[in-house]
């Protein structure tokens, strides 16, 4: 079995990094040209190309909403922005009752329905359902619209209700509209329906119509909403989370539904009471069947779900609890507010710094050592510009101008990593180690640093991105992004080069032009406390000499002092005894 070489090891991690990246582009072009939704140029925010703005106004009675209540609202429909994949949104108040929306590029009109679907969330029994038409088949076999109620019909109902389930609810005159009730008529607005009463709607498809009971729980009482393949049945789920009040109610709510769901199975029927409706904005987005008994709070919604219509359910369900009901008043096309040319100039910026950090470490400091700095930072910039890709096509991430500021700081801070490392390989050197042994033992020692110096970068990146204002969250991002990567290319790609290199005679031989010269570098030690200058005649030998000086730690310089002053003592000494004699 052949022995594993820092040469092989070498090979084999730079073969992994380029599996990597030709999985990342392959991840890419898959989304590009065969499922039709990524992109090879990532998406930008709203400061750099513009958007969608959607005004929203507070509906009130009387008293305006008070700054709180706004506040909140916005919260709420922030996390159902961010929940879309939109990234880099911007929600804000305007006046006293209004709420504007700005989102990058055209909103879809699923982000649109989250939005605009602002009213608060209600939970209400079922009582009837049918069909969303307000027609029927008559004795000669043509369909016929429901003639509207007689006024003359009962309005309230002959007995008093019992629970929001009970079918008292519902009066003659209620049952009359119903029936005359069509989904596809768009002057029915049941979003303003009073809480206490019954409500004739449909669902947001148009294809059910209900009489529900009166609210029995709000949106308030949800603490929490997730999506998931149940493990059971293997289906998609909704799963939600009541807090201590919501889910001792809805486990009264529970029972009652159960037992109508028991007695229409004993007698082959199907009862829609044992239905509950989750209403939002008036309509109906989910009415599932009670099969059981539900005390601890965690109550959970199957049916003909997939992965995206389950975690629309479960955004709905979770941010639906508004303390406001809103209306949408104005829904218009915006301009960039910074636009190309500020994105043109941060990437100039980030190209002549690039290219001063480039000539600082090819011409002023490591020759031809710094051509491993430069490729490092071409290979960081190609696997950024492909992982911001992905994430403009899976989860909606878009560049703004912060995030661009955020990319142009990191190439400080890599050239940071690869300085430090290539400073412990000459330390090694000025040792007297061989260029190949002062690469490994440089590693050794530069990687703890570095590894603890990017910790407090990411560290510091989360902490900014968690606490700060929208506007920085792309800096933030962009920071800890390259940060990571940072890491990954110091240890894929950095060191495994040097590690070949090392072994050409160009590098290896310490050539003067490859930054690895012992020469170059000084005198090389044969100790902590003595030193000798290099092979060289003249001139040179005399500046190596006043270079090893230079590069002295403090101890090392004071036992060179000690030494040359006790051989300066003992020359004193045999002066004396030759004198003597």
């Amino acid at each position: 079995m052949a022995t594993s070489t820092p040469a092989r090891r070498a090979w084999r991690v730079l073969t992994g990094l380029l599996v990597i990246t030709a999985v990342l582009f392959g991840a890419n072009a898959l989304g590009v040209h065969v499922i039709k939704g990524g992109t090879w140029i990532p998406e930008l925010a709203l400061d750099l190309q513009g958007g969608t703005q959607i005004v929203l106004e507070a509906q009130t009675e009387g008293a305006e909403p008070s700054a709180e209540q706004l506040t909140q609202a916005v919260a709420i429909i922030r996390q159902r922005v961010d929940a879309s994949g939109v990234g880099e949104s911007e929600i804000s108040t305007q006046g006293s009752k209004n709420i504007v929306v700005q989102i990058p590029g055209n909103a879809d009109e699923q982000t649109r329905e989250r939005i605009q679907a602002s009213a608060q969330l209600q939970l209400r029994a079922v009582i009837f359902a049918s069909g969303p038409t307000n027609t029927f088949v008559g004795e000669d076999g043509e369909e016929t619209p429901y003639p509207a109620p007689d006024p003359s019909l009962n309005a309230t109902p002959t007995a008093e209700p019992s629970d929001g389930s009970d079918p008292n609810w519902v009066s003659e005159r209620l049952f009359a509209e119903f029936q005359a009730y069509s989904c596809a008529d768009e002057g029915n607005d049941p979003s303003s329906a009073p809480a206490d009463q019954p409500l004739i709607t449909c669902d947001i498809e148009n294809a059910q119509k209900y009489i529900l009971g009166p609210v029995e729980m709000d949106g308030s009482s949800i603490s929490d909403a997730t999506n998931g393949v149940d493990p059971q049945t293997g289906v998609w789920s909704v799963n939600l989370e009541f807090d201590q009040d919501g889910a001792q109610t809805f486990g009264g709510i529970s029972e009652r539904l159960n037992a109508i769901r028991q007695m229409a199975e004993q007698a082959g029927q199907n009862d829609p009471r044992s239905q509950f409706a989750f209403v939002l904005d008036g309509r109906v987005i989910s009415a599932p069947t009670m099969n059981a008994v539900i005390t601890d709070g965690r109550p959970s919604i199957s049916g003909s779900f997939d992965q995206e219509t389950s975690k629309s359910l479960a955004d709905q369900l979770k941010f639906g609890a508004l303390p406001l009901s809103f209306e949408v008043v104005s829904s218009d096309t915006i301009s960039a507010t910074l636009g190309t040319q500020q994105l043109q100039s941060g990437l100039i910026a980030g190209l002549i710094g690039l290219v001063l950090v480039g000539l600082f470490v090819v011409l002023v400091s490591y020759r031809a050592l710094g051509f491993v700095i430069i490729a490092s930072l071409v290979v960081m910039a190609v696997l950024t510009y492909i992982l911001l890709c992905l994430l403009s096509w899976r989860l909606g991430y878009r560049l703004s101008l912060a995030g661009v500021a955020g990319l142009i700081v990191t190439i400080g801070f890599t050239a940071d990593s690869f300085i430090v490392y290539f400073e412990r390989i000459r330390d090694e050197l000025r040792d007297g180690k061989a260029v190949t042994v002062a690469v490994e033992d440089g590693w050794a020692r530069a990687k703890r640093t570095i590894y603890i110096s990017k910790s407090i970068n990411v560290l510091a990146a989360v902490v900014l991105y968690i606490l700060a204002d929208a506007t920085v969250k792309g800096f933030a991002f962009t920071l800890g992004l390259t940060t990571l990567l940072d890491v990954l290319i110091f240890v894929m790609f950095t060191h495994p080069v040097m590690q070949l290199l090392v072994r050409t005679p160009f590098f290896g031989g310490g050539h003067p032009l490859s930054g690895l010269d012992p020469t170059a570098l000084g005198a090389v030690y044969r100790g902590r406390a003595a030193f000798r200058a290099p092979v060289a005649a003249g001139g040179r030998a005399q500046r190596s000499r006043g270079e090893a000086e230079r590069r002295q730690t403090i101890a090392e310089r004071k036992a060179a002092e000690l030494a040359a002053s006790q051989n300066g003592s003992n020359k004193g000494a045999a002066r004396a005894e030759e004198v003597g004699d």
